[in-house]
């Protein structure tokens, strides 16, 4: 069926909370509302009000409740309204929760999911458009992962709550509407922490995650019709890396670009460049390039398309690499 991206995520959580009673949902206007983005529409009404909760605008309480909640065996579902309303739990988040399984020698586990609708593109005001992910992939017993299409949606949200690790889970909110091909049934999902290769190619690597996977792919069907054969990767997981997937790919093109919305200068980009040089140093042709947000605050609503990667400021990191 065709379905959008939040309708994906709207079913995954559905399918959690019918196959096991103890996952809960919590967040601001998640339940009579079902959502600033409606991503959880009718689960309320579906579930009842113990199972979906609406909580108060407290983000490090709804953290350090549902963390509690996990460590009397509940799995958990945070959601954080927007991105840039994170921090007040960030204390909470990288210092109980990502160390709690570290510091009780694996004793004590916390199956808790953080969901955060992500990045720019909707025209939001300030503190609505950030890119955060750096932070939590730089903390060590966190997972963090970003799916990029409604069927890695739905089953991405179904892997991460049946972990028993924590996860944050970026959501690109200027992907919601988007809309592609589900079917719940298939069987044929790849593991949370792997990348996957979506546009096959020859010429460079370009890996993305999250809202850029949409504009790499349009990139490489722009490089097409050049004569460029241009190798997509969605990355998938930021923490951990499947730098595996990444140096097979590089290993047979030569170049890497890595694309992503957040600011170039120490973004998850900068860790998989650093990476794949330490690895691939004798395959690559050219230096690893890096096409991001500039070291800014992120900009007016009407100024983001100016900040945000698209597909000729992709392009022109092609041609660099290849003139190189």
């Amino acid at each position: 069926m065709i379905t959008t991206f939040a309708a994906a995520l709207n079913a995954g959580l559905r399918t959690a909370l019918e196959d096991d009673p103890k996952v809960v949902l919590m967040g601001e206007d998640i339940g009579r509302l079902g959502g600033v983005f409606r991503v959880t529409d009718t689960l309320q009404k579906d579930f009842g009000d113990r199972r979906v909760i609406d909580t108060p605008l407290a983000e490090s309480g709804i953290v350090g409740t549902a963390f509690g909640m996990a460590l009397r065996g509940y799995r958990p579902v945070c959601e954080i309204q927007f991105d840039g309303f994170v921090y007040p739990a960030f204390d909470q988040i990288v210092s109980q929760v990502a160390k709690i399984h570290y510091r009780t020698r694996g004793m004590v586990s916390a199956p808790l999911t953080i969901r955060i609708p992500f990045g720019g593109g909707i025209g939001s005001v300030e503190h609505h458009s950030e890119s955060p992910e750096a932070y939590f992939a730089h903390t060590a017993g966190l997972r963090v992962v970003s799916p990029s299409n409604p069927a890695d949606a739905y089953t991405m949200i179904r892997q991460a709550i049946a972990l028993d690790d924590p996860v944050i889970f970026f959501e690109p909110k200027r992907r919601y509407w988007d809309k592609a091909e589900l079917d719940p049934a298939a069987t044929d999902s790849l593991p949370l922490d792997r990348a996957r290769v979506c546009v096959p190619g020859s010429d460079a690597t370009l890996v993305a995650y999250g809202g850029t996977v949409a504009t790499a792919v349009s990139a490489a069907k722009i490089a097409t019709e050049e004569g460029l054969s241009l190798e997509v990767i969605d990355l998938r997981s930021l923490a951990p890396l499947d730098i595996d997937t990444i140096a097979e790919s590089v290993d047979r093109t030569g170049r890497l670009i890595v694309v992503h919305e957040a600011p170039v200068t120490g973004g998850i980009g900068a860790e998989i460049a650093a990476r794949i040089t330490e690895r691939c140093f004798y395959r690559l042709e050219a230096p690893v390039r890096r096409v991001g947000g500039f070291d800014i605050p992120y900009p007016p609503a009407k100024l983001e398309k100016h900040h945000l990667p698209d597909p000729d400021r992709i392009l022109a990191a092609v041609d660099s690499t290849l003139a190189a």
